[in-house]
């Protein structure tokens, strides 16, 4: 965002933390100083409870709300009480932010405008403009690391990226993968790429608990902290992107998984739905034997393989492409803070 707006405005990143050196980052303490014109706007992105924002939004400036959604506390309770607790008081804000007298309101996603609006969001000050991401990035590392970052050779390759967490339900993505190892291709492995968060050890303690019931140990992997290359050799590697989330906000990976011609397939859940559209396979039930099915047929069936590829590739150059989504988030600046 800051690059798309920067040849438009003089654009500042402030925040009270981060590990970023480009571009310069600013403390919040500076925001006030920067913010001298009525006319100035504050772009809040919001993604969890932090309570110096309601100091933040009675700047005497433009405020524009860019919600990315917060993850049900539900989801954490019975890993990290200490986890949904901040979840919950993060949630609990979605009212009293929706309700402010902010000028507009940017979503990741339908079902997340869907959610402000909801919650009591002015839906004439409410739009959609999807998150920006590092796919330009990943396609400037260029060959990945070799076998995958030391995937077997030869093997037919499930992966899902994303943190390890509740919401994401890897138990379920574990339980389908297994009927598609032992019922139609012993020579196949699952990859789990993502960060494993300290505070949900229980929850990763529960997936290797898992993994061991069903036998798969030598065919489940998981990945993280991976490093651009090493992410950018897992799709390369991959033969499936899939899914089994409960919740997503919008889900980048999955703009990832299109943008690197992985073909998809998901269960419908959320923002999952609008975001892959008909560029990939999205099931409404969330039944193992219907997923192992459609992993099975798109390691069969090349038509189909060739097709889901295509279209993904396809969705992400007409909606997901960066160059896209700094047209769209101009456009919605541009009109609606014109007036």
């Amino acid at each position: 965002m800051y690059e798309a707006l920067r040849d438009l405005a003089e654009v500042r990143i402030f925040t009270e933390g981060s590990a970023l050196t480009l571009p310069q980052i600013e403390p919040t303490s500076r925001l006030k100083g920067f913010l001298a014109n009525p006319l100035d706007i504050l772009i809040y992105h919001w993604a969890a409870e932090w309570e110096p924002v309601k100091r933040l939004l009675k700047t005497e400036c433009k405020i524009v709300i860019k919600y990315h959604n917060i993850t049900p506390p539900h989801f954490l309770d019975p890993y990290c009480s200490d986890f949904a607790a901040d979840c919950d008081r993060g949630r609990q804000e979605l009212g009293s932010i929706a309700r402010s007298h902010c000028d507009l309101f940017l979503s990741d996603s339908q079902y997340n405008k869907d959610e402000l609006i909801a919650a009591g969001a002015d839906e004439s000050k409410s739009f959609v403009v999807p998150p920006f991401h590092h796919v330009d990035r990943l396609e400037k590392v260029g060959i990945g690391l070799p076998n995958g970052a030391g995937l077997a050779n030869g093997n037919f390759t499930v992966c899902t990226v994303g943190r390890i967490a509740p919401n994401k339900a890897h138990a379920d993505l574990i339980a389908a993968f297994a009927i598609y190892h032992y019922d139609y291709n012993p020579r196949s492995q699952l990859v789990l790429i993502g960060k494993q968060e300290p505070r949900l050890i229980k929850y990763t303690v529960m997936l290797h608990g898992v993994i061991r019931r069903l036998k798969l140990e030598r065919s489940v992997i998981f990945a993280d902290n991976v490093s651009d290359r090493e992410l950018k050799a897992y799709y390369d590697a991959a033969d499936v992107f899939a899914i089994t989330s409960q919740h997503e906000g919008f889900c980048v990976p999955l703009v990832e998984a299109m943008a690197m011609r992985v073909p998809i397939v998901a269960y419908a859940s959320t923002a999952v739905t609008e975001t892959i559209g008909s560029a990939g396979l999205v099931w409404q039930a969330r039944d193992p034997q219907l997923m192992a099915e459609s992993i099975n047929a798109i390691d069969t069936d090349q038509s189909l393989r060739k097709a889901l590829i295509e279209a993904g590739r396809r969705r992400y150059e007409q909606h997901f492409a960066n160059r896209r989504i700094a047209e769209q988030l101009i456009d919605t600046l541009g009109n609606f803070l014109d007036h």
